[in-house]
């Protein structure tokens, strides 16, 4: 944190006590470093303006800093085909790894049509989601990589039907190719 001050004369003084008070609260493992300068700036007029700048810098503890990291694994959504999680929990935020359009018991693919694919990729991400402790309307933003943009109105028509006003964020991307050739691939975040 930097606070910077001009005084003239006449000016209130600054009370630091007010201001280590007030940071105090937000920095709950409390100020590293404080320094005050103090510097005459244009010394030949008569106001005799001062300038001063305090910064301070926090440094919050190892324990403090660590982040709360939890994995999100159901059978009710298809497993993860590498070295990844369904989701990861992590300060109040579930991310939801890329989810494909396929069948949990089978692992295969619902159908090679775009709209069954996305169905069953908003099914399946409606269950991570619940296995983690979130719905459809928490979802803060969504990524949708798409084989053929030219299904985004087909898509569009499907996923509003998932996820309540105001919609998340988004960002929609034809890429070149998904695993296992899927037609459809959607992450998201989610706030617990």
């Amino acid at each position: 944190m930097a606070f910077s001050v001009v005084r003239s004369p006449g000016a209130p003084v600054i009370d630091l006590r007010g201001l280590r008070a007030r940071a105090s609260a937000p920095l709950a493992a409390g100020l590293c470093c404080a320094s005050v300068a103090v510097s005459r700036l244009w010394p030949s007029t008569p106001s005799k303006r001062l300038f001063a700048s305090i910064s301070a810098s926090a440094s919050a503890s190892p324990a403090a800093a660590a982040v709360k990291k939890e994995a999100v694994q159901t059978e009710r959504a298809p497993a993860a085909l590498g070295p990844y999680s369904q989701a990861i929990k992590a300060n109040n935020l579930v991310f939801v790894s890329g989810v494909l359009g396929l069948v949990p018991e089978t692992g295969k693919f619902v159908s090679d049509n775009i709209e069954e694919q996305t169905e069953q990729v908003l099914k399946n991400m409606g269950e991570i989601l619940k296995a983690s402790g979130a719905t459809y309307a928490s979802v803060v933003k969504t990524t949708i990589m798409l084989a053929d943009l030219q299904d985004f109105k087909k898509v569009n028509e499907i996923y509003a039907k998932y996820f309540p006003s105001p919609a998340p964020s988004r960002s929609t991307y034809q890429v070149a190719a998904l695993p296992m050739n899927a037609r459809i691939e959607i992450e998201c975040i989610a706030a617990l």
